[in-house]
């Protein structure tokens, strides 16, 4: 899994989500996400449209 101190997801409806301190991995299956607090999330491919990962340096 690839780790962001910020992740910005773009839809295909054009909302913006936007995930702080997560790990991450994009598949054909869609984005899962966790996040520090333990919590996992999937959002399935059809509604991915872009991703944007940010590392603190």
């Amino acid at each position: 899994m690839q780790r962001a101190d910020e992740l910005t997801v773009v839809h295909h409806d054009d909302t913006v989500s936007r995930f702080l301190d997560v790990t991450y991995t994009l598949s054909r299956d869609g984005l899962r996400l966790v996040t520090a607090l333990g919590d996992e999330r999937l959002i399935p491919s059809h509604e991915v449209l872009t991703t944007h990962a940010r590392k603190a340096a």
